[in-house]
């Protein structure tokens, strides 16, 4: 659709929980593109990725989107908010349902993995706003967002992520799946994805491999 918003968000903890930050970016048709970024204090990484997904679709909302396809690096969010795997985290829940929520209200939002190598736009703000903390207020979550003015930068073309449809793209997604899986239960997170929802994960791009 030409008037479909194209988001990219990120979010990151330096420690888990640790200082934590989240960015994202829009691009519009026939707009510059927009990037945010902000502080939010001591929390977890997969809470900055919430963050992230809640302050850009309240963004988009306010700029009156009806169509969007958001991006994230972060697996388990994307399955989360794909219905793929259950939040059992009680801190995550409340940034689920808002998430949930502005995604009804708009309309139209699809949430897809990428890879952090086709994320690095969004990657590099979130950085900066670690790196730049001590001079930056601390955002709360669900807060409304305090958009800081910001110079638009020019539109880049963005690259586009390797489809599943090849064998190697397969096994890099298979990979991503269980590393970031085995990642979740050595840190012992309580929205960890159980074993059932990775074999159903893998079992999905299998059966879009062979479609």
């Amino acid at each position: 659709m030409s008037d479909t918003f194209t988001i990219h968000t990120d979010g990151g903890s330096r420690g888990n929980p640790g200082p934590a930050a989240f960015a994202y970016t829009i691009e519009r048709p026939g707009a510059a593109i927009i990037e945010e970024k902000g502080y939010l204090g001591d929390t977890t990484n997969n809470i900055a990725e919430y963050a992230a997904l809640v302050k850009a679709l309240q963004h988009a909302a306010q700029l009156g989107a009806k169509a969007i396809v958001v991006n994230s690096d972060s697996e388990l969010l994307v399955q989360q908010m794909n219905g793929k795997y259950k939040v059992r985290n009680p801190g995550i829940l409340p940034l689920f349902e808002e998430a949930r929520r502005l995604a009804r209200a708009i309309g139209d939002v699809k949430v897809r993995h990428i890879y952090r190598e086709h994320n690095s736009r969004a990657d590099r703000l979130c950085n900066d706003a670690l790196d730049d903390r001590h001079s930056l207020p601390i955002i709360e979550p669900l807060a409304k967002p305090l958009f800081a003015p910001t110079e638009p930068k020019p539109a880049e073309r963005p690259t586009p992520a390797k489809a599943v449809g090849k064998p190697d793209a397969l096994r890099e997604a298979a990979v991503a799946v269980l590393r970031n899986a085995a990642q979740a239960w050595a840190d012992g997170e309580d929205d960890a994805p159980t074993p059932d929802e990775v074999w159903d994960r893998l079992r999905d791009l299998i059966r879009d491999q062979v479609v």
